[in-house]
């Protein structure tokens, strides 16, 4: 059995992860799928302090509660900022990252320094809080279907900007050896977000793994018996 540990991405919430979950513990896993402070059933705790160092104590301490060894860490998107801090923190306790369409920081960087498009969003702001994307030419967040539109609009709430101008602290050595997967989503993308080149050889000196999946940005949604597979396939 393997602890699975699905972290959502931003404006999203835990159950996005509603058709993996099940599927991985049909298979045998131990599964969590938690809402962010500040999403889902936490929304009512969203406000102008919620940022990434909220976000990783969040996930720090379910590890830390639920007494979770041999963690395979999944990052969905702002997620991949959230689990790089977390495994920082926590090396012992992960088996494996996996960032899935997700930025992938260096220390000290933001969400902005990952993605500078998202320096668009932070100035089209409400105060503190960006509203949830809308639907363009290639869905929303990749999901095309109308029933899942809808289905995925409802678990949307907004994003703190704090959660995009705080850095990442990757100061500890011991997580460069924790192995990585990166999943790439290579559908059609909205202009202006871009994928940074996943380097030949991952932090621990082994051969970097990159599995792809053709499909949206959203994947757990749109494909994700085939997600499942790559989850059940890692090392």
């Amino acid at each position: 059995m393997t602890n699975f540990l699905l972290v959502h991405g931003a404006w999203h919430s835990g159950r996005c992860w509603d058709r993996v979950v099940p599927l991985l513990a049909a298979a045998g896993h131990r599964v969590l799928a938690p809402s962010l402070t500040g999403y889902g059933d936490r929304a009512h705790l969203l406000g102008p302090d919620v940022g990434l160092d909220t976000h990783v104590d969040d996930i720090a301490g379910l590890i830390e509660t639920e007494r979770l060894d041999d963690v395979v860490l999944v990052g969905h998107s702002y997620a991949g900022l959230v689990i790089s801090s977390v495994a920082n923190r926590l090396p012992d306790r992960i088996a494996h990252l996996v960032y899935l369409d997700a930025m992938v920081p260096e220390d000290g960087e933001t969400a902005v320094d990952v993605m500078p498009i998202t320096k668009t969003l932070i100035d089209s702001a409400d105060g503190w809080r960006i509203p949830p994307m809308p639907e363009g030419p290639f869905g929303l967040f990749g999901v095309t279907d109308p029933a899942d539109v809808a289905w995925l609009r409802s678990m949307l709430s907004d994003q703190p900007v704090n959660c995009l101008v705080q850095p990442v602290h990757l100061d500890n050595p011991a997580a460069k050896a924790i192995p990585r997967t990166h999943i790439h989503c290579v559908a059609d993308r909205p202009e202006g977000i871009t994928r940074r080149p996943v380097p030949p050889v991952q932090p621990n000196g082994s051969p970097s793994r990159v599995r792809e999946l053709p499909t949206g940005h959203d994947c757990m949604i749109t494909m994700p018996v085939e997600l499942t597979g790559l989850l059940t396939e890692l090392p």
